[in-house]
């Protein structure tokens, strides 16, 4: 879905009111998630309709995600950007928290439809919380579509160079491509390692990754305060440099002992640098984007994310092959150390960040 329609998604994000477009993209989503229990229930379930569910909904998750992001400058200012998103990104970590917490018991003793079924009501409940917003959006934003005639190819292109063009969106996407390369060959072992190369159950695994959550909520409170010692830039790089260091510590974990369990959960706290990374990441982009291209830069470098994600979820799995999972995971812990010397050594490090 990534690269059916992550460029396109950026066009008309700029072009229609973001709020709406969130709103139908979760009702969309809820319905969809809906079709896997209901069909499960009645003993429809094949693997194609979850491939066909997956595929939607992640097209319309492309969408919500880069209006999501293009939507908060209108709400707080751009002055205000860093702290906007590490207060979202700390709600999102105790949602982390209790998600992981309750999933892998819920799939453990209900089975993994009821947990889809609960997980389609929850994007139910965030059409209904996105309703509740009464600040109204810029004008330009929802008036663009009529104001000229849809030239999505140019949109798309004036979005790329965009980022192409501006030195610190340019070091930011070179880190994002490479730390997206090693992560997505990290993803498709990580999991397969813990729970067979391991031997955890799915309770223990979601208590473990629940650790996660805390950890990317205290880095959440720390992202504005590190901006502000640190600066933006060498927030970012220090926050991306010690979550490689953390995650390595996943590899050298054997068999499901107590040892290993405290080497995953020690691992779970480099969450909360990543999110330190990440809010200052995101909080650059919307500080140095003119705001009628915001849509298509963010988009644009998701559109790398996710297009790296998927190019090392594939080469993750041939590698995986080769190496061995542990091997494997080590070249995703030094891929992700390259993607921070990327930001260390680049504009980015003498980046000070918009003080609010």
């Amino acid at each position: 879905p990534a690269l059916l329609v992550g460029l396109l998604a950026g066009a008309w994000v700029d072009r229609l009111a973001r709020r709406p477009l969130m709103i139908v993209a979760d009702l969309g989503r809820a319905l969809i998630l809906f079709s896997i229990p209901l069909a499960a229930f009645g003993g429809l379930l094949r693997m194609e309709l979850v491939y066909l569910a997956a595929l939607v909904t992640s097209i319309l998750g492309i969408f919500f995600d880069v209006a999501y992001q293009s939507y908060l400058p209108g709400l707080v200012g751009r002055e205000a950007v860093v702290e906007g998103n590490s207060n979202l990104s700390a709600s999102a970590s105790v949602a982390e928290f209790a998600g992981f917490s309750l999933g892998g018991w819920l799939v453990q003793l209900f089975t993994a439809p009821v947990a889809v079924l609960i997980d389609a009501f929850s994007f139910v409940v965030s059409a209904l919380t996105l309703g509740l917003i009464r600040t109204r959006e810029p004008r330009f934003a929802a008036q663009q579509a009529s104001e000229q005639a849809p030239d999505i190819r140019r949109e798309v292109a004036d979005g790329l160079r965009a980022v192409a063009r501006h030195p610190l969106l340019r070091a930011s996407a070179a880190a994002v491509l490479l730390r997206e390369i090693a992560m997505g060959m990290y993803g498709a072992q990580v999991v397969l390692f813990m729970s067979q190369g391991l031997g955890f159950n799915p309770g223990v695994l979601g208590m473990i990754w629940a650790v996660g959550g805390l950890a990317s909520f205290l880095g959440a409170v720390m992202a504005p305060y590190a901006a502000r010692w640190l600066g933006a830039g060498r927030a970012m790089a220090l926050g991306l440099a010690g979550y490689a260091g953390f995650i390595l510590l996943v590899p050298l974990a054997q068999g499901a002992t107590l040892l290993s369990a405290l080497l995953l959960i020690a691992q779970q706290f480099g969450d909360g640098l990543y999110v330190v990374y990440e809010v200052n990441q995101v909080s650059l982009q919307q500080e140095v984007t003119d705001e009628r291209l915001l849509g298509r830069v963010n988009a644009s470098i998701r559109f790398l994310a996710l297009g790296g994600g998927l190019l090392g979820a594939l080469v993750g799995g041939w590698l995986g092959e080769l190496l061995g999972v542990r091997g494997v995971l080590l070249l995703g812990g030094c891929g992700t150390l390259l993607a921070a010397l990327r930001l260390g050594f680049s504009p980015l490090w003498g980046y000070a960040g918009q003080k609010s």
